[in-house]
């Protein structure tokens, strides 16, 4: 039983792919069942762009045997597969779905979705705009005498490299921005790269579609512009992902306040644990230094008046603390000390505490230590 534990993982997995294969291709079966008394309908609308511009007297034939069932029969099934794709691509979406962060199912799940329907885009602009210039084209150069009849099995490979080539190019704009976002390149990067993204488009329609200058220029011009709706959309993409790493950092700050905060605690109780009390000698030497602080303060002079109508000195307000006033209240300490009135005596430290400066704070904390030993 122990050794079999391991491989439990592994097995939920291939059992869970084995039930969406067979989901996926239950939904296919499904499909096709259902499309195929439809066959030779449905091979009638895809032959339509050709049989609108054959010559008056030609036709489509079939040269094998198999064929009128045969092609029918794969039309539907292709034609099965292309409808159902939505649900294949969820079921696989629901395979590897959980495997994944969360951030990364925000990014997936559109492009998915984008990546489906630029596909059905692609396949209706190859049967839309495409296929009877590229047929008209395709028949007119038929020499004098020789009558063109197109095989329907021929034909039907024909067409169908065109759906996949138009479908695959005009995921251009899906690629683009999965390549900005993986950090491999940048929209500027793009941008700059103009002139040979449109080369390339026109290599790629050269060996995606037949050897004519016609479909090769209509797969090339939608991949280029496909191209700059990409670098477009990959620019916002790129926007908004700053925008929002910049509100996650100002919703960071108060977070970081707050840490530092605590650091600033935790410092100052470390202070606060090194802190030693002073003895009486040495607390008598910083009450002597005290002293001779004050007696070494210079008292600015006062400005002459001129009678009735000179300057006032403004009262202290009841905020400002005198260091002499704060040694007195510490003098007042030493003698309730004396007579042992501590309680008047903690009272009168808790407000050298506040009033104090930092030689006053600390002498009144040792007061108040030796107090509460």
């Amino acid at each position: 039983m122990s050794e079999q534990l391991p491989e439990q993982p592994f097995m939920s997995h291939l059992l869970e792919l084995r039930d969406r294969l067979m989901r996926s291709v239950l939904a296919v079966l499904v499909l096709l069942l259902a499309l195929f008394p439809f066959g030779n309908d449905i091979y009638t609308f895809v032959a339509e762009p050709l049989m609108k511009v054959l010559p008056e007297g030609a036709s489509m034939i079939a040269t094998k045997v198999a064929s009128p069932f045969l092609t029918p029969f794969k039309l539907s099934l292709v034609t099965a597969v292309f409808l159902a794709m939505p649900y294949l691509l969820y079921q696989l979406w629901s395979f590897i779905a959980p495997g994944l962060y969360q951030h990364e199912k925000r990014l997936a799940l559109p492009l998915l979705a984008s990546s489906i329907v630029l596909f059905y885009l692609g396949a209706a602009f190859a049967y839309v705009v495409v296929f009877p210039l590229v047929f008209a084209f395709l028949t007119s150069t038929a020499p004098e005498g020789v009558l063109v009849m197109t095989d329907i099995s021929e034909y039907l490979d024909f067409v169908l490299t065109l759906f996949f080539a138009f479908g695959i190019a005009f995921q251009v704009p899906v690629a683009t921005i999965i390549l900005v976002l993986a950090g491999i390149t940048t929209p500027e990067k793009l941008a700059a790269k103009r002139p040979y993204v449109i080369v390339v488009a026109f290599v790629v329609g050269m060996l995606l579609t037949p050897p004519d200058v016609i479909s090769q220029t209509l797969l090339a011009v939608p991949m280029w512009l496909l191209f700059e709706l990409g670098v477009f959309l990959s620019r916002l993409v790129v926007r908004q992902r700053a925008e929002r790493e910049a509100s996650e950092e100002v919703s960071d700050e108060p977070a970081m306040a707050m840490a530092g905060a605590a650091a600033a605690h935790s410092t100052a109780t470390s202070a606060e644990d090194d802190y030693r009390p002073m003895t009486d000698e040495e607390m008598e030497a910083e009450l002597d230094a005290l002293d001779d602080d004050d007696d070494d303060e210079v008292v600015a002079e006062e400005e002459p008046g001129s009678g009735d109508g000179g300057d006032k000195e403004e009262p202290a307000t009841p905020e400002t603390f005198t260091p002499d006033a704060v040694d007195e209240k510490l003098e007042q300490v030493m003698r309730l000390r004396e007579e042992e009135r501590f309680d008047e005596a903690r009272r009168l430290l808790y407000e050298v505490l506040v009033e104090g400066n930092e030689l006053q704070v600390k002498v009144a904390r040792n007061i108040l230590d030796q107090l509460d030993g």
